[in-house]
């Protein structure tokens, strides 16, 4: 499992083929496809993520796409648009966005199609 501590702030895209922890400040995109994605109480995603699973206890600002689920856990800030076939918002979480389970595949052909545009740019 990957760490980003707490004092770390990254500007740009981050990508891994292994669970992430996120402790620190990440604005970009972070793309973690076949593993988990923690964002911690002190974390501050600004970008859109991609992971199978995603659990937010801190804030997270984009779009968050997850092949399994994304979990706004309570005192979590979500804003943005979330494309997951599970979506849970426990008690004390705050979300504003949208939902939108049915758009899944769609989703994850453009985000894999914007990926491949900023390989080649």
């Amino acid at each position: 499992m990957g760490l980003f501590g707490r004092t770390i702030t990254i500007k740009g895209e981050v990508r891994s083929t292994e669970d992430l922890t996120v402790e620190g400040r990440i604005d970009g995109p972070l793309i973690c496809e076949d593993g988990a994605v923690i964002v911690m109480e002190s974390a501050s995603v600004t970008g859109d993520i991609i992971a199978r699973d995603l659990t937010i206890l801190g804030r997270v600002d984009g779009q968050m796409i997850a092949t399994d689920v994304v979990h706004v856990r309570a005192g979590a800030v979500a804003t943005g648009h979330v494309v997951a076939r599970n979506f849970i918002l426990n008690d004390g979480g705050d979300f504003v966005g949208r939902v939108e389970p049915q758009h899944l595949e769609a989703a994850l052909r453009v985000a894999k199609f914007q990926q491949k545009k900023r390989d080649t740019a």
